[in-house]
């Protein structure tokens, strides 16, 4: 990724956008987080932007800063099952399970056709579950 002499990427924020997917794509998830960062900064409020953005740092293991970026999201519409899936897997990971279900719960229920959001939910209740019996 080249820059100019300002440290931004090379091209305009629909090139680092474009950049970002491709390079999720390929598996190269910390320059697309980086790229994208580019890109959210310089259009804040773009949806598209930030869901990349926070599946990229999902993928970077970096799930504190994804789970503030789906939470955005979710906030901004609590209809979106994605970000509601997105923002119940970051809490898993970062073992906030108790906070994580009631997300997950909301993207299964708003889509009951994912296998992906009804397997994330099963897990991580069966996680409260044995903790609670653990007791």
């Amino acid at each position: 990724m080249s820059e100019d002499y300002t440290g931004r990427p090379a091209g305009d924020v629909y090139d680092w956008y474009n950049r970002g997917l491709e390079l999720l794509k390929s598996g190269n998830h910390a320059a697309a987080a980086q790229l994208l960062s580019h890109a959210r900064a310089a259009e804040p409020t773009s949806k598209s932007i930030r869901e990349a953005l926070a599946r990229a740092l999902f993928n970077c293991r970096q799930y504190a800063g994804s789970a503030e970026t789906f939470e955005g999201l979710v906030q901004e519409n609590p209809a979106d099952d994605y970000a509601h899936f997105g923002l119940g897997l970051a809490l898993s990971r970062l073992g906030d399970h108790g906070a994580a279900a009631p997300h997950l719960a909301m993207a299964a229920a708003m889509s009951p056709g994912s296998e992906h959001y009804a397997k994330a939910l099963r897990q991580v209740r069966a996680t409260l579950k044995a903790r609670e019996e653990a007791t």
